[in-house]
């Protein structure tokens, strides 16, 4: 039989993802993480990005877009408690771009009251938004 690990990806809204997998891939704060069954303990942050769930008996990655959240690893269990998921086919595009575009003008802005790091994390969010629908369009061909 087939080592599998349970992956449960959950947000304050609703629960995105749980079921078996062969493997999972998260975006860590120092990069990405490969987790493969009876991987030792682990809790840690991670950032936006996608998530690439293997799941069995299918060829293409499950992708899910974070925003960023905490990420448990148990041998048998790993649980990401995201701040907001999305599956990445539902992501839409015109927003991402939108929300660059308008973080980008924010951080170029030198006179408006702007708050730095909030305007930086917006942007991290578009980016790893677009990036997440970059995969998914390239997974349908």
């Amino acid at each position: 039989m087939p080592l599998r690990v349970h992956v449960d990806v959950v947000s304050a809204e609703e629960l995105i993802f749980s079921g078996e997998t062969d493997f999972a891939v998260f975006p860590g704060e120092a990069g990405e993480l490969g987790i493969f069954p009876r991987h030792a303990p682990l809790l840690t942050r991670v950032r936006p990005g996608t998530v690439r769930l293997k799941i069995p008996d299918r060829e293409e990655y499950e992708l899910v877009y974070v925003s960023g959240g905490v990420l448990e690893v148990q041998p048998t269990l790993i649980t990401l408690l995201a701040d907001t998921a999305i599956r990445a086919h539902d992501l839409d595009e015109a927003k991402a771009i939108e929300a660059r575009r308008r973080a980008e003008e924010s951080l170029k802005d030198r006179d408006a009251d702007v708050n730095y790091a909030t305007a930086e994390a917006e942007l991290a969010q578009a980016v790893a938004q677009l990036k997440a629908i970059k995969r998914v369009r390239k997974h349908q061909h």
